[in-house]
């Protein structure tokens, strides 16, 4: 069940509305429910005498009082307005028990208290099977203004409580930190132009895309006008500096032709542009040589960064852990982007998915997660997939998406946690796509079997405790060509195998040999590393991608075509 509180000022516009025939003709049988006098509300809905001028003046009744005494002027946002709707899939309300769960909802919100006979007036319009409309005017008979402070999350909390004496579908419980939700008009608007989603939605995704990709504020306002997104920024008075930015998508204008513009901060809490600022790099960090072994390093260097935040999860600093999740939301983005083959759609959909698990009313130490945000910066540019370290990372990222929904659930962060469980599913689905011919491809290369009894020697002395259980895996074929190649890249199987072995626990692990296999594959090539040193050769094209970004990076690549907006 899910309440959404407004204000406004026009009364008798939101009684018309809510008793006229919809926008799209989809108001069956409006009528009053519940109101603050049953008697004395007229019903337009039922009374062919009632109007709605009648109703409203009624309604409107304190509110005309206490224009009286302020001279002429009527109290602000004095009108309150409260949609409350059940989930797809509960059952069928009754007239009588939508009553009581307006009358439920509005003493919640402070509008009108039980036993409070100066409460304001208030009525609760149906017109579908499956939601009501609160309506109220917010003034009290004594001339006060309502205490509504916080009423949409009290609204929210008798509404959980609703479902379970009910019998409806529990829904999560918010903190407020989740993105506005498009309006009615706003997908009424998407259908007749033949979109799947609303503007307001597609340009989340573009900017979260971008500003996951791009490394300095300025890039970000660049990429996203060279996507054909109109970009608007607003500059402080005194210093000039931006202060804030809008965007509107290229076709979507209102009545007079006017682009519909967004602000950063009402597409989503961490796209405004101090959130922006806190987690984008400073420019002289991006400035530095980088010295590059491998241009698979990347990879590497994004799944040792995930690695990490795994750690950090584990821990007990909850800010340093938000950074995290933070930074893991803008990974996702850009693995999906660097990806190619069919799992990079289910890629795409956990990267969507888990932009609600990024954030909470835990505030974000973005600063700890520096190394994951910049090698998932550098993952945006690099310039091929390489194979089995591509399907190491989506390894890694199934374990921290499963992490982060257990780490929300641990805090209460209900709504968090459901999103990355969503994530989790959309990973390891990819991850599935994508393994499967490559486990199989190091099964049928495996070694001769004196090679393979070797190595299983090795396990039984690096990891005597898990040795059982990783011959005994499926994926122990695979792991052996793994540890032949590793060997020959210049590894000691058996030191590599204590090494990754206490990486992070096995006991968990349902195929320990998997896990293996690929924290075995993350590593570096040492023989490559040696000759690279003696060398000291400097990767010059990376370093100077990463000073001139392309004009359209990841965001571009990474939208699906059902994402795409004309032009």
């Amino acid at each position: 069940m899910v309440p959404d509180v407004s204000t406004g000022s026009d009364t008798r516009g939101l009684i018309v509305y809510l008793f006229g025939p919809g926008r799209r003709d989809e108001h069956t049988d409006p009528h009053i429910v519940a109101a603050w006098d049953m008697a004395g509300a007229p019903d337009p809905g039922r009374n062919p005498a009632a109007t709605y001028t009648q109703l409203a003046q009624r309604l409107d009744h304190h509110v005309d009082l206490r224009t009286r005494e302020l001279g002429g002027k009527k109290p602000p946002q004095h009108v309150w307005h409260c949609p409350v709707r059940t989930a797809p899939g509960d059952r069928y309300l009754t007239d009588a028990e939508w009553a009581e769960v307006a009358r439920r909802i509005v003493h919640a919100a402070g509008i009108a208290p039980e036993g409070d006979e100066k409460a304001c007036r208030w009525i609760a319009v149906r017109h579908a099977d499956d939601h009501i409309h609160l309506m109220a005017t917010t003034v009290r008979a004594d001339g006060r203004r309502p205490r509504t402070h916080r009423d949409g999350r009290r609204a929210q909390a008798e509404c959980r409580k609703i479902e379970a004496e009910f019998g409806l579908r529990r829904l999560k419980s918010g903190d407020l930190t989740a993105p506005r939700t498009p309006t009615g008009a706003e997908r009424a608007k998407a259908e007749r132009q033949g979109q799947t989603v609303t503007a307001r939605q597609w340009l989340r995704e573009q900017a979260y895309a971008v500003a996951a990709a791009v490394r300095t504020e300025a890039d970000y306002f660049t990429v996203l006008d060279s996507l054909g997104i109109k970009v608007k920024t607003r500059l402080g008075p005194e210093t000039g500096d931006v202060i804030g930015y809008s965007l509107a998508a290229t076709g979507d204008t209102n009545a007079v032709g006017e682009p519909v513009w967004y602000g950063g901060s009402k597409l989503a809490p961490d796209l405004s542009i101090n959130r922006l600022r806190e987690r984008l790099p400073d420019q002289e960090e991006w400035d530095r040589p980088r010295h590059v072994a491998d241009p698979a390093d990347p990879w590497r260097h994004t799944t040792t960064a995930i690695h990490t935040a795994h750690t950090v999860l584990d821990s007990d600093d909850d800010a340093a852990a938000q950074g995290h999740l933070a930074a893991f939301g803008d990974t996702l983005y850009n693995i999906a982007s660097a990806t190619t083959g069919p799992h990079r759609a289910e890629l795409r959909a956990a990267a969507m998915a888990f932009n609600r698990a990024r954030r909470s009313a835990t505030r974000a130490d973005h600063q700890s997660a520096t190394a994951l945000r910049k090698a998932a910066k550098e993952l945006a540019y690099a310039s091929n997939e390489p194979g089995g370290l591509a399907i190491a990372l989506l390894f890694a990222t199934v374990h921290l998406a499963r992490a982060a929904a257990k780490w929300h659930e641990q805090r209460g962060h209900e709504q968090q946690a459901a999103a990355a469980e969503e994530a989790l599913r959309h990973l390891q689905a990819g991850y599935q796509q994508a393994a499967a011919p490559v486990l199989a491809d190091l099964a049928r290369r495996a070694p001769r079997a004196a090679t393979a009894r070797r190595y299983e020697q090795d396990v039984r002395a690096a990891l005597p405790d898990h040795a059982d259980r990783i011959l005994a895996d499926p994926t122990w074929t695979a792991l052996t060509t793994t540890l032949a190649q590793a060997e020959t890249a210049g590894h000691n199987p058996r030191r590599l195998l204590a090494e990754v072995g206490t990486q992070r626990e096995l006991d968990s692990a349902e195929r320990p040999a998997e896990v293996l296999n690929w924290r075995i594959t993350a590593q570096p090539n040492r023989r490559a590393q040696a000759a690279c040193q003696r060398s000291t050769v400097y990767g010059t094209s990376f370093v100077s991608a990463m000073a001139n970004p392309p004009a359209t990076p990841v965001a571009d690549r990474f939208q699906p075509q059902s994402l795409r907006r004309g032009r």
